[in-house]
């Protein structure tokens, strides 16, 4: 999944394959995790959301089942 670098202290990329709902995170500690069943509208305010941390906390983390992929 090709992956976009966004400007955050925690977050280095994120990428999002929307056949499968699916949205990839790679973080600045190192980690790469998928989140799935993401609909698209929740991808777009990631990607336009002035603190891309404060959204992933408010409106992912917590919601979407996820598994580490790196």
């Amino acid at each position: 999944m090709e992956r976009i670098s966004v400007s955050s202290s925690n977050i280095a990329t994120v990428g999002y394959d929307q056949k499968s709902s699916t949205l990839e995170i790679a973080f600045h500690s190192g980690g790469v995790y998928q989140y799935h069943g993401v609909p698209q509208d929740i991808y777009t305010g990631f990607i336009g959301a002035a603190s891309h941390g404060s959204y992933f906390h408010d409106h992912i983390r917590s919601v979407y089942p996820y598994k580490k992929v790196g």
